[in-house]
């Protein structure tokens, strides 16, 4: 098909998605006379412009709150949030820590703040981890999950990764989220979900490094329960409140200063 009729397609995706609320794989290529495996493509294309969500067989709108994240939060505050956070973490880990690093921008950003640790076991699903990683000049020793490539979180997920984990013991993890409900725990669009609680199995202290616009957010998946968390770590914006109803849930917050 031509790039013409595929462009023509992907807007007429994104037409129907916005009138009816949610598309399925299996509508579509009935839809378009096309195999569910050029959807899929579609699909993936069109969530990394930021135009959709994908969920398990189909896709739905990106939420307003998202969109407004987007459209006013400037790249450099969020950087410099980020970056706080990947400090305030660092300052965690000792040398010769044995640690996971999972998937996502703000836990990526924690590699370069371990280049003053020694003797480091780092293990990640994450190809950007890794790559950062080999570059330091500490050499941390470097262990991948292996297993099946996710392109939604852009990380090996799966029963393979799961095992290979269960193999090892790690004193910390470092993971991310999409959104924190004051109730529940960690929330995620995605529905793969398994390898994180693996990890968590796996290791001594939890610590989920998440920017405070995203603390109060309601995502349908729950990701970590409290019970499974050990630290939170975030920016200084966390209001009190959010504050207080985390640490009730027996987790140690942590809000780093951002530098303006």
């Amino acid at each position: 098909m031509s790039k013409r009729n595929t462009q023509q397609r992907r807007h007429q995706i994104v037409s129907q998605l916005q009138q009816q609320g949610k598309v399925t794989v299996d509508q579509l290529s009935q839809q378009f006379g096309a195999s569910e495996v050029t959807i899929r493509k579609d699909l993936t294309a069109l969530e990394k412009s930021g135009l959709l969500l994908r969920r398990y067989g189909g896709a739905i709108p990106v939420p307003q709150d998202l969109i407004a994240d987007s459209a006013t939060a400037s790249d450099e505050h969020v950087s410099k949030r980020k970056v706080a956070i990947a400090h305030a973490a660092a300052d965690r880990i000792r040398d010769h820590n044995r640690i996971i690093v999972d998937s996502g921008s703000t836990t990526a950003a924690l590699i370069p703040a371990l280049n003053s640790k020694h003797g480091l076991v780092v293990m990640t699903n994450s190809m950007k981890v890794a790559e950062t990683l080999i570059n330091l000049e500490n050499e941390p020793t470097l262990l991948m999950t292996g297993g099946t490539w996710d392109p939604h979180s852009e990380a090996f997920q799966g029963q393979v990764a799961e095992r290979v984990l269960r193999s090892y013991d790690f004193d910390q993890l470092f993971i991310g989220a999409d959104g924190v409900d004051l109730e529940r725990g960690t929330t995620t669009f995605n529905e793969l979900i398994g390898l994180s609680r693996q990890m968590a199995d796996v290791a001594r202290e939890v610590v989920v490094m998440i920017e405070s616009d995203k603390i109060g957010r309601r995502i349908p998946n729950l990701e970590l329960p409290w019970q499974s968390i050990t630290t939170l770590i975030t920016d200084d914006d966390l209001p009190t409140e959010h504050k207080s109803q985390i640490e009730q849930q027996g987790v140690t917050v942590i809000c780093a200063p951002v530098n303006e």
